[in-house]
């Protein structure tokens, strides 16, 4: 039987191939079944997933769509029981993405991730890993978009799901940000600026199909009888079902595409010559903008001719402009020469920074200035910098709090360039801070603050005899004790980081760099030292320099807290405003409007027994014309009332 229906199939293929177009329901039903019956007569079907293939190869584009889909479909069906080598059938499917079949292309690239996944599910398969990366950067300059489009799409997809994240994939996907089509250009560019990771969280197509989600979990447990060891099952069922999810799900590093690409000076140089003769809209100028800022920032680039350009965008009126003010600090690092930056600084505070703007115009270039010389302090000149701090006595709250975060960022930068009185009380740290020069690398042999596990250590060794002495007065504490009377115990946490800072503090420079070198070579240090450690330099910023009153003696941190920048800003840090401004009369309408929608209205409502019956006559005189009232009997006759009538 099977026989007689192989030779069928074949029969069908050969009227097939003279009229390729036309629509051939009894050929598709046979494909399907010899599909499913493929396994067991390996012998037979050894050539029926090539024929298949050259099917679709030579004929994709005349083929009438349900015959092509169920073609599709049955090589899917053949790949999924591994009776075809995944690379050549992976190929094909990619060139089937040139047909105009919207529901094909789906199918197509649901598959194609999939597959892949699969193929890598136990070990990186790299073999066809490689050869499908090498096809793959031949599709992304194909010349049907739609193709190009999609094939860019499943790179950045298995990327994400962590299958392909070598630093080859991400090499190829930049390729596409040179692309002459639209969407592909966006795509790249969303890809590296990291917009996919907020755009697909709530997509989690891969933990859908592999593990069952809770809800299922939920619904078997409804439908069965409620026992006590389905219910315990069911919580361990949950338990595992939550750590499988947090296994599989991708660490995502910030921005890790980024720190992979191989040549970014290269690359950030043809971007900009991209954007210098870009013709796309704004938005797109945009996200080019972003993208080598980032690349200028991460990778400490040299692209002088990004910041001139830039600047011809800086000013208050420009659309988006707290945007580029962020690309223009993000584009800031230490080795770029002072002389490049001083002009981006002026040109920000004679465009912003001026009595004539308003005080939010005002604030947002102090805030970018701020965050540039953060980055590159060897920018900031004396003189610029005495006529911003000026500002710290402003009568906009908002310009004065900005003022005053620049004078805040000088005094641990370099206090020197302050005048006196805008220097604060001296620290510790402002006593240890400089500015490095232009290009001079600042590398320690030590850890800097070590030494406070030096003084800790020799007063623990010291403190040991005196606890051997006191371990028997305590055991004869305790029997006295036992009636249930309550114990005054001392902390002395406090006290001890105190006398142990008091003894850093008196210590010489040298002395501290001496210890603090021989911790850091002679111990392994662990998490609690790093923190002992973290906690001294903190409170280097907050205890007063040598023969000054101390401010604050102990300081307490979180663990959870970040030290130091960032490789990149937020648009917060530039439009930060420390009061809010006041809302307009629309604003203030339309929040007033939103409270009163479920609020009820305070009057009568008029009842009827009827809602269909008509109006009173005393209805209809509120409604009349005053004219036709004004000659109405009752108004005549009311001034030739008595009193009795009207009292009555």
């Amino acid at each position: 039987q099977f026989l007689q229906q192989y030779h069928h199939y074949q029969s069908h293929v050969e009227i097939f191939t003279f009229q390729p177009d036309k629509p051939s329901k009894e050929l598709a039903e046979l494909v399907m079944f010899l599909a499913q019956v493929a396994h067991c007569y390996p012998e037979h079907m050894a050539s029926f997933p090539q024929q298949l293939k050259e099917l679709l190869s030579y004929h994709h584009t005349v083929l009438d769509a349900d015959l092509r889909m169920t073609l599709c479909k049955a090589l899917i069906l053949l790949r999924n029981k591994n009776l075809i080598n995944p690379t050549s059938l992976l190929e094909l499917f990619f060139q089937l993405l040139r047909c105009h079949d919207k529901l094909l292309r789906k199918t197509l690239y649901t598959h194609i991730v999939s597959d892949i996944k699969n193929v890598n599910a136990k070990h990186k398969n790299n073999k066809v890993n490689t050869t499908l990366q090498n096809f793959m950067y031949t599709m992304l300059r194909d010349s049907n978009p739609t193709a190009a489009k999609i094939s860019l799409d499943v790179m950045i997809e298995l990327y994400r799901r962590n299958i392909w994240n070598d630093a080859k994939t991400v090499n190829v996907i930049t390729t596409a940000c040179f692309s002459k089509v639209t969407k592909v250009l966006v795509a790249s560019l969303k890809f590296f600026l990291g917009r996919d990771e907020d755009e697909k969280q709530d997509s989690d197509s891969e933990s859908e199909d592999d593990v069952p989600t809770a809800r299922d979990l939920m619904m078997r447990y409804a439908t069965n009888k409620k026992t006590t060891k389905r219910k315990k099952k069911l919580e361990k069922a949950m338990k595992v079902l939550k750590k499988q999810k947090k296994k599989s799900k991708p660490e995502v590093f910030n921005f890790s595409a980024i720190h992979l690409i191989h040549d970014p000076q290269d690359f950030a140089e043809k971007l900009l010559k991209q954007l210098e003769n870009c013709k796309e809209r704004f938005e797109v100028k945009m996200m080019l903008m972003d993208l080598i800022s980032r690349l200028v920032g991460i990778h400490e680039l040299f692209l002088f001719n990004f910041y001139p350009f830039v600047q011809r965008f800086l000013q208050p009126h420009q659309r988006e402009v707290t945007k580029i003010l962020l690309f223009a600090a993000q584009a800031s690092h230490q080795l770029v020469p002072p002389e490049i930056i001083q002009s981006v600084l002026m040109t920000i505070a004679n465009n912003f920074v001026t009595d004539k703007n308003s005080g939010e115009v005002m604030t947002v270039g102090i805030n970018a200035i701020k965050e540039i010389t953060a980055r590159c302090p060897l920018a900031m000149t004396e003189d610029l910098l005495q006529d911003l701090v000026q500002y710290k006595t402003h009568k906009n709250k908002n310009v004065m709090m900005s003022a005053r975060t620049l004078i805040h960022l000088f005094r641990s930068l370099n206090p020197e360039m302050l005048q006196k009185k805008f220097r604060g009380k001296p620290t510790e740290a402002s006593l240890e801070a400089r500015i490095h020069e232009y290009g001079e690398l600042d590398a320690k042999d030590y850890i800097p603050g070590a030494e406070v596990l030096d003084v800790e250590s020799q007063k623990e060794q010291g403190g040991t005899k005196e606890e051997d002495g006191w371990e028997s007065a305590s055991l004869s504490e305790e029997e006295d004790n036992e009636d249930g009377e309550w114990i005054d115990v001392h902390h002395s946490s406090d006290e001890e980081q105190q006398e142990v800072a008091e003894k850093v503090k008196s210590m010489p420079l040298e002395e501290r760099k001496a210890k603090a070198a021989a911790v850091s070579t002679s111990r392994l240090l662990t998490q609690e030292d790093f923190h002992k450690i973290r906690l001294a330099q903190l409170s280097k910023e907050l205890n007063s320099a040598p023969g000054k009153a101390a401010k604050r003696k102990n300081i307490e941190i979180d663990d959870e807290e970040e030290d130091g920048r960032g490789e990149l800003l937020s648009l917060r840090d530039i439009e930060h405003l420390h009061k809010k401004p006041k809302s307009d009369k629309e604003t203030r309408l339309a929040t007033a409007m939103a409270g009163k929608t479920d609020r009820k209205e305070f009057v009568k409502k008029k009842t009827r027994i009827n809602p269909f019956a008509s109006s009173s006559n005393k209805e209809k005189q509120k409604h009349k014309n005053f004219m036709m009232m004004r000659y109405s009997h009752s108004v005549r006759t009311k001034n030739k009332r008595s009193f009795r009538e009207k009292q009555v």
